[in-house]
């Protein structure tokens, strides 16, 4: 994907209040800088402050109790050394990082590496993690300098951690902290769009790369931020997908003559589902002026009985859980956003009767994200599944009321396809959706000698559900083409008497109709075939970065913005 840089723009603040999906997708997408602020860094001296004291006995040689990821091992061989020294907890930070960047696979894109880096600061400025300071600044100034660590996309379980991703980061901005830097142990990064070593990239941002401390390399390795990264970007898009989509939806109701009736507010407030009621609102706020439209609440339908199929009738039934799902999928990965998932987590507001502040537990386990990830990549699948039903309607002739065979009024029938390949193009995306959509969080492989025996596949959920919504975004970015189509052939017949469609399908037709391919050529009216691939991406382009709801809100804004019934 393409980053639009805004790194003139007022910064996001960390430390001010709580990170949003909006702050996490201008910093990961649009490459707006982050400064950390002095509250946060201020939050996280007293845990370091505690583990400064630890290494401070250490040194001094008094006997110190083994203190998980601080003086022992990792994992299956936790527990059965205390090392002896700083030196000795610092090596085992920077070994840890080593052995971990494992990864293979494609290199993920640069908005996820970009997300990852912010959730990981926001997660070590919550203040409980030990880490010095110029951790979380130095990944800052990478975001702010361009420093993309190149990240294979395969290698996370979503517990424990997303260790492997996560150590493809670390061993970036880190190195040994006996001075020695060897390139091929410093990984890997991207610099004007080629990898080099992490020792060039660093080097060319005029950055230096940290010796970590103790416990930093787990701190910087051991929480989801990557799973997290790739849920909240899918979600973010599923969300101006679904807005979309009820778009498209509109229009291709007019363009088919549907009726009204199934929209009527009373009807969805008899079942009380919010989000069927919002959705329902919705349409009739897009249908709302439209002469192609038999029957609402204030007029009784002109043909019997006023039923459309369902996948014209039950959008509100389909969209409205989808959205009550995306909601609360949004809860749950703002709230991982600003989590400390990381572990031992330190605790020096603990009573003076415990002297280990250090607390073992398992936020570093995903299951928040596998889950947001699974329902994200479920609910989206639905989107497609109901629109091409949708398309597939459109194409025939026997079921889209009167309008042409492909939507393509040909001089000889059977000379041109029409929109007839566009529908098969959207059967096998959806068709690939749901072999995707199979839920990656049943899964659990036991690893590390069985002390991590169930973990949450968040990582593949993530990857699963940002594919689908890319999927499903061509579906959608097809439905607005054929319903473009569509409306005006309806539109041009003499049966409809001049009736036109209503501002907000007319706005979207506009911003169709002035929009030009890669090719250069316009998004036309066809009436013989043209190759329809420029016109697809065009389509998709407009649908993945909001235009096509900017367009239509903004002429909608120009009328009552009072919902019709």
């Amino acid at each position: 994907m393409t980053s639009e840089t805004l790194l003139d723009t007022a910064p996001v603040v960390l430390g001010l209040g709580r990170s949003t999906l909006a702050d996490l997708v201008d910093v990961a997408r649009h490459r707006r800088p982050v400064v950390v602020d002095a509250e946060a860094l201020a939050r996280m001296a007293p845990s370091q402050e505690w583990l400064g004291n630890v290494m401070d006995d250490m040194a001094a040689g008094k006997e110190t109790a083994p203190i998980y990821s601080i003086n022992t091992g990792f994992g299956s061989l936790a527990g059965r050394k205390a090392f002896d020294t700083p030196s000795d907890a610092a090596e085992l930070s920077r070994r840890l990082v080593l052995s971990n960047a494992a990864g293979v696979g494609r290199y993920v894109d640069e908005e996820v590496v970009r997300a990852t880096m912010f959730i990981r600061m926001v997660s070590l400025t919550q203040g409980y993690s030990g880490v010095r300071p110029e951790l979380v600044t130095t990944l800052a100034e990478m975001l702010n300098r361009g420093v993309h660590p190149a990240i294979p996309e395969y290698g996370s379980l979503g517990a424990s951690g997303d260790l492997i991703p996560l150590a493809h980061i670390a061993i970036v901005m880190s190195r040994s902290h006996t001075g020695e830097d060897i390139e091929l142990d410093s990984g890997e990064a991207f610099v004007d769009g080629a990898v080099v070593s992490g020792i060039a990239a660093m080097a060319h941002a005029g950055l230096d790369r940290l010796p970590l401390g103790a416990k930093d390399g787990l701190a910087l390795l051991n929480g989801t931020s990557f799973s997290c990264a790739q849920a909240a970007l899918a979600l973010f898009d599923a969300q101006n997908l679904l807005q979309t989509a009820q778009i498209t939806a509109a229009m291709t109701i007019e363009a088919l003559i549907g009726f009204g009736d199934a929209f009527i507010d009373e009807l969805h407030q008899a079942r009380g589902q919010k989000g069927q009621i919002e959705v329902a609102a919705r349409i009739r706020q897009l249908l709302a002026g439209s002469g192609l439209i038999d029957g609402d609440a204030g007029r009784d339908p002109v043909r019997q009985p006023p039923q459309d199929a369902y996948s014209l009738r039950c959008i509100p039934q389909v969209f409205g859980p989808v959205k009550d799902t995306l909601d609360f999928a949004a809860g749950i990965i703002e709230n991982e956003i600003n989590a400390a998932t990381d572990n031992p987590l330190i605790f020096p507001s603990l009573p003076a009767t415990r002297t280990l502040k250090a607390v073992s537990g398992g936020n570093f386990h995903a299951e928040y994200m596998a889950f947001a990830a699974d329902f994200i990549s479920i609910v989206v699948t639905e989107i497609g599944s109901i629109t091409e039903r949708r398309l597939f309607r459109l194409d025939d002739g026997t079921l889209n009321r009167g309008l042409p065979d492909m939507l393509i009024a040909s001089e000889q029938i059977g000379m041109d396809c029409g929109y007839m390949l566009p529908q098969y193009l959207a059967a096998a995306l959806v068709s690939d959706c749901k072999t995707l959509a199979h839920p990656d969080s049943v899964d659990s492989i036991p690893t590390c000698a069985n002390q991590e025996d169930h973990v949450s596949m968040a990582n593949n959920a993530g990857r699963h559900a940002r594919q689908i919504v890319a999927n499903i975004e061509s579906v959608v970015a097809i439905e607005l083409l054929m319903a473009a189509q569509a409306l005006e052939l309806r539109m041009g017949m003499a049966a409809t008497n001049g009736a036109k469609a209503g501002p907000a399908s007319l706005a979207a037709l506009e911003l169709v109709r002035s929009s030009s391919s890669a090719d250069g050529r316009r998004i036309d009216h066809i009436t013989a075939d043209v190759v329809l691939y420029p016109r697809v991406r065009k389509a998709l382009e407009l649908v993945h970065t909001g235009a096509v709801t900017a367009a239509v809100d903004a002429k909608l804004a120009e009328a009552d913005d009072t919902p019709a019934r």
